[in-house]
């Protein structure tokens, strides 16, 4: 960790007889791009701004280089910090450069004009910011997404060693979203630049931030790397959300996505336990679907690392793991035989076998032997998925012999459940 930049120590704000902050404690080390995210009133901008000074705290210090910054002039502070508010709002038709210039203030004497170095200074920033183009036109016939880019041109301007934005991207589409956040990762990474910025868009900040700070109700929930924090219980905590969390393919932050009120199972579920036999990604989908619905659900033998493994780790069911690329051992044939007996339905997706996993297909004979149902989905003819030189199609007819439901597709093992549940 680098040098401390900028410390918070023991923040609290008020409006009225309304708290909007409580004890907020943390340190930021130069060059850190921290993401300040949490729900709607829980004090993300009024954070930023009592770091800002815009906002005086009722209690507690913001210490920048170790100096209070109440003892810090607006002219010191500005040449430190450049804030990038939520509104940019330009009622005259400065040209652009006028506007960026407009970020030499702090260093220039009450009556002292810019001069070339200034002029330089500018010129980077607009460069910097993909804005040298727009340089001469009117700042009041600028898109939104042009209007931040020069707002964040104009902070620049004033060669701050702290970036605070608040929600930049707010209003912007997509595309600007995802342009701003690379200039600012661009600053971040190039001139070192501490970047401290509010965020709604919890996927855009696990991506782009080095370190999140969780605010609920005006204080610190949790404080880390986005691998840490962007889990399924804190979201749940502290945004009262239930949210699936995988991994990105390309960058391997967290990601989420939020379940709808309509896919969340009531409590307790339907009373029918499931138990899915899966693996290789070919159980991930009907895990979800049957979670969703509202059925307990259980699985095994799944290998770590495993996508199926994964989607039963997303959704938080009871699962019997094996280590990655390991044959299942005499434990892991138990443990499932265990999951299984307490299953009311057995569910074989249409997974390849090899050595390793050919104890699940004797583990379902056992239980279609003793009489619990077990429905197979025999969509991929065995013989396609069978690498074990034919043991595994010897032991698949065993099983069908025992009396198992066949269907093709997954649709087809809903009804049965259905069928059975209106039974009950």
């Amino acid at each position: 960790m680098g040098k401390v930049q900028l410390q918070i120590e023991g923040i609290s704000f008020s409006y009225g007889a309304e708290s909007i902050l409580d004890q907020v404690s943390f340190t930021v080390p130069t060059g850190q791009l921290l993401g300040i995210i949490g729900p709607n009133g829980s004090g993300k901008s009024t954070l930023l701004r009592t770091i800002s000074r815009t906002l005086k705290p009722h209690l507690g210090k913001v210490l920048l280089e170790s100096r209070d910054i109440t003892s810090l002039s607006s002219q010191e502070i500005a040449r430190q910090m450049a804030v990038v508010p939520q509104e940019n709002r330009y009622d005259f038709p400065f040209t652009v450069e006028e506007i960026v210039l407009m970020g030499r203030t702090p260093h220039l004497g009450r009556f002292q004009r810019e001069g070339p170095r200034d002029r330089r200074i500018v010129e980077q920033a607009l460069q910097i910011t993909n804005c040298a183009h727009l340089a001469q036109k009117p700042v009041t016939q600028l898109s939104g997404g042009e209007r931040q880019r020069v707002t964040i041109a104009r902070a620049l301007a004033q060669e701050p060693r702290i970036l605070l934005l608040d929600e930049p991207m707010a209003h912007l589409d997509i595309n600007h979203q995802t342009e701003i956040l690379n200039i600012v990762r661009q600053l971040n990474k190039d001139f070192r630049l501490t970047v401290i910025m509010v965020l709604h868009d919890l996927n855009l900040a696990s991506e782009y931030c080095d370190h999140l700070l969780l605010l609920k109700k005006g204080k610190i929930y949790r404080l880390g790397p986005p691998e840490e924090l962007i889990t399924s219980e804190n979201i749940a905590a502290v945004y009262g959300s239930r949210v699936l969390i995988r991994r990105h393919p390309l960058h391997g932050r967290p990601q989420i996505t939020v379940l709808s009120q309509n896919t969340v199972p009531a409590q307790g579920g339907k009373g029918i336990r499931v138990h899915v036999v899966g693996g290789g990604g070919m159980a991930a989908a009907l895990m979800g679907e049957l979670v969703y619905a509202g059925y307990q659900v259980t699985a095994g033998v799944l290998n770590i690392c495993d996508s199926d493994w994964e989607q039963a780790k997303i959704l938080g069911i009871p699962i019997v793991e094996a280590p990655p690329f390991s044959p299942l051992t005499e434990e892991d044939h138990r443990r499932n035989l265990h999951l299984i007996a307490q299953a009311q339905r057995v569910i074989l997706a249409p997974i390849p076998f090899g050595e390793g996993n050919i104890k699940n297909l004797q583990a379902l004979q056992a239980a279609a032997a003793r009489g619990q149902q077990v429905i197979v989905i025999d969509r991929i003819p065995m013989e396609k998925r069978d690498y074990t030189g034919g043991k595994a199609l010897e032991e698949y007819r065993r099983l069908l012999a025992l009396g198992v439901i066949k269907v093709k597709e997954e649709e087809e093992i809903f009804r049965l459940l259905e069928g059975e549940e209106s039974t009950q």
